[in-house]
């Protein structure tokens, strides 16, 4: 019977110790700040595609296998705003509007800027980012999503 009893108690312990470490993780993560987000379209089904596309100036490889969801994103960050640290389960390709992108990678502590009429990829997967408005104007963002089908778009991380 105390076998029995000191079973369920380690059980309940270890219970408690796994909802604790969910609730200190969301916690943990950064929301944003001074950001609308609009999802223009999306999600949109996207089966395999590969496209090949050669000019003088450029060449483009798009390869695609499986089922995707696509989104098309409008981002709009106040002067000082931010996205929150955060990750997506697939690329992103974004278009910095008007305003300055200043992003940040959890493994560099230097940003990346990306002035109006620049776009920049996030290869999306377990590397956490945060776009920042470093600026005194409105940052404006478009960004164009491929993701597994039924993934979540955004997955809020902590700070690093």
């Amino acid at each position: 019977m105390r076998n029995k009893k000191s079973k369920l108690m380690l059980a309940g312990f270890f219970i408690a110790c796994a909802f604790a470490a969910i609730t200190l993780r969301s916690a943990w993560a950064t929301p944003g700040s001074g950001i609308s987000t609009t999802i223009i379209s999306g999600p949109t089904a996207l089966g395999d595609v590969h496209v090949k596309s050669e000019s003088d100036v450029n060449q483009v490889h798009l390869k695609t296998k499986g089922d995707s969801d696509c989104y098309v994103v409008l981002n709009r960050i106040a002067p000082g705003g931010h996205t929150g640290w955060h990750s997506h389960p697939g690329p992103s390709i974004i278009s910095v509007v008007s305003g300055t992108a200043s992003e940040y990678r959890d493994d560099d502590p230097n940003a990346t800027v990306y002035p109006a009429g620049n776009a920049f990829v996030d290869e999306g997967g377990d590397h956490a980012h945060i776009i920042v408005n470093e600026g005194d104007t409105e940052l404006v963002l478009v960004a164009f999503q491929i993701l597994p089908d039924g993934a979540p778009r955004r997955i809020d991380k902590p700070a690093p």
